[in-house]
């Protein structure tokens, strides 16, 4: 179906149901970034596939938002005759509603949290709570939901049983007067019950809901023949498996009794529907984000081992592009993307990518989240920047890392090497700062961004996020970021370090490692610090550092960094791999 006859088919509906209009959010019932084919819809209805996005509709205009990361991609994958591109922060859906003319506007309670509404009732708007889903009802070929079969993650790898978790989430429970949780999260739900599935690319979800009661029973909605009998055995019999259709009636069981639900990260349903039901729903956090963020030892070590492979990948990966760029073999962004997959297969435990790679070779590394295909895929061309973003999923623990290369062979423009060094300098400005507790991502941002603000530049991303144990690459409630949540870092915490700039139609710098909060070693502190323990071990690349342009302070941490690389991956490389790799960290500090 064509995008203008699925328009026109949408806007039939509109009017069989008496709505104006309605927001179509690129989210599932868990509201995750990473969802299934079968929901999908607003890829299916606007032909824009990135991680975050909005389309609203109206009986007379359309529009599809998107944050600063998708700017170029909205134009690219979008119909400008039948579409209007917005920026969601900029330039709000709800704002833009209201100007189209719209009174009258339909949702999807699964698919948009309570916070998320507030702007569209504030505006004005009537937000209806559809029962079904428009694009549902248009979506003829539908992709089927996904059933994928739950696997146990053993406590060699989860350090803490499902039982110590519930019982003491189940104690904040009855502080709190609070009868039971809510947890839409397929993260929360794995980190709960000790269990990963198949459920959605990169990331080991079983999707499915659960409800944490303040004696430590749960009950796990989710289809049931996802449960085999060895996993049942592992729940326990103070876990319950129930299917979707008993959600609804064990919420109303509710009645009377407080209910903690997070009406930022839920679908607004969990509560409409406990209200309806004579529940009182208290706001608050899931109650698992904090304790699943701060990794307990076994997964803090865990993570220490996943880096450690992925960097034996990642470095086999630089030299060998690095030999291949020099000897002037055609290489593509799919193909060298597809060699850095295949050196990961060798490591133990690899289980899969962590997000799909974001290959860029010069114009193309300025799209943030750009994503190569077979119709895009772009020549490796000399004396360009290439930009390489990608990840693992080992049982052990999940990574993220990002390097920028010059291709060369000639030396790169003094200009480039200019603001590649800014780059690196907010890089290590967040990797050697220490902090006093209570101190929130939003604190830290700026750190990573003042080398550039000096000179008026910027970039449109946060510069990190938190990650997971074997879970998503993408974890919250933390991140590094000006709209980052309110909550102080704290140890155990791992998140990314990613600042970057990106050139409009030229290039795209990105530089990004693992940080683990750890207590800060400071002899003479007279009170409690934190640091972040640097993770992820690959060399910066020597060619675009402008070296005058970095302290003492910054050239000795990148001096320190490059000599742990290499003495802590030498014993694993081979001869060739392992003298490269000694010549390349060797370039740094050439005064």
């Amino acid at each position: 179906m064509a995008f203008s006859a699925k328009i026109a088919a949408l806007r039939t509906v509109l009017g069989e149901w008496s709505l104006d209009g309605v927001i179509v959010p690129r989210a599932d019932e868990h509201l995750g970034e990473y969802v299934p084919p079968s929901a999908e819809r607003l890829s299916w209805l606007t032909g824009f596939t990135g991680s975050a996005g909005l389309a609203a509709v109206t009986r007379w205009r359309a529009a599809v938002f998107s944050d600063g990361r998708y700017t170029l991609q909205l134009q690219t994958e979008t119909d400008g005759g039948i579409w209007e591109r917005r920026h969601l922060t900029e330039e709000p859906a709800a704002r833009w509603l209201v100007e189209a003319g719209a009174k009258r506007v339909g949702y999807d309670p699964w698919l948009i949290s309570e916070e998320a509404l507030r702007p569209y009732a504030q505006a004005g708007l009537e937000m209806v709570a559809l029962e079904a889903n428009p694009v549902d009802a248009i979506w003829s070929d539908r992709p089927a939901p996904p059933a994928g079969v739950a696997v146990l993650h053993p406590l060699e790898f989860a350090g803490t049983s499902s039982v110590e978790k519930r019982q003491e989430l189940a104690a904040t429970l009855r502080a709190a007067g609070q009868k039971a949780a809510v947890m839409s999260d397929p993260a929360s739900v794995a980190w709960l019950f000790n269990i990963r599935g198949q459920d959605v690319g990169f990331t080991p979800f079983l999707l499915g809901f659960a409800l944490l009661y303040d004696d430590a029973n749960a009950t796990l909605f989710t289809t049931p023949s996802k449960i085999p009998a060895s996993i049942q055995a592992w729940l326990g019999a103070d876990v319950t498996v129930a299917d979707r259709a008993s959600l609804a009636p064990a919420l109303a069981a509710l009645a009377g009794q407080k209910v903690r639900v997070d009406t930022q990260g839920s679908p607004a349903w969990f509560a409409q529907t406990l209200r309806a039901a004579g529940a009182e729903v208290e706001s608050g956090l899931d109650p698992c984000l904090l304790p699943k963020a701060c990794k307990n030892a076994t997964e803090q070590a865990g993570s220490r081992d996943a880096h450690l492979r992925d960097a034996i990948a990642m470095t086999r990966f630089l030299c060998w592009l690095d030999t291949s760029l020099a000897a002037g073999e055609a290489l593509s962004e799919l193909s060298v993307a597809a060699k850095l997959l295949a050196l990961r297969q060798q490591m133990a435990d690899f289980q899969g990518e962590s997000f799909p790679a974001i290959t860029a070779a010069g114009a193309h590394g300025a799209i943030v989240h750009y994503r190569a295909s077979a119709e895009s895929d772009r020549r490796l061309q000399p004396n360009e920047v290439y930009l390489i973003d990608s990840g693992g999923q080992y049982l052990c623990g999940t990574t993220d890392i990002t390097r920028t290369i010059w291709t060369g062979p000639d030396a790169a423009p003094a200009e480039l090497r200019e603001r590649f060094t800014r780059v690196l300098r907010g890089h290590i400005a967040i990797a050697r700062l220490v902090f006093p507790p209570g101190v929130t991502g939003a604190h830290i941002d700026g750190f990573a961004r003042a080398a550039l603000w000096q000179v008026g530049l910027d970039y449109d991303h946060g510069t990190g996020h938190g990650v997971g144990s074997y879970l998503s690459v993408h974890e919250g409630p933390v991140s590094l970021s000006r709209a980052a949540r309110p909550i102080a870092l704290q140890p155990g915490m791992i998140l990314s370090n990613e600042p970057g700039y990106y050139e409009p139609n030229g290039y795209g710098i990105r530089l990004e490692n693992l940080v683990l909060v750890q207590k800060a070693a400071l002899p003479a502190a007279t009170r409690r610090f934190l640091s972040f323990e640097t993770l992820s071990l690959a060399p910066f690349e020597p060619r675009l550092i402008d070296w005058d342009g970095l302290n003492a302070e910054e050239t000795a941490w990148l001096d320190a960094y490059h000599l742990r690389v290499f003495d802590t991956l030498a014993p694993h490389l081979d001869a060739a791999t392992c003298e490269w790799l000694r010549l390349t960290t060797q370039k740094a500090s050439p005064r």
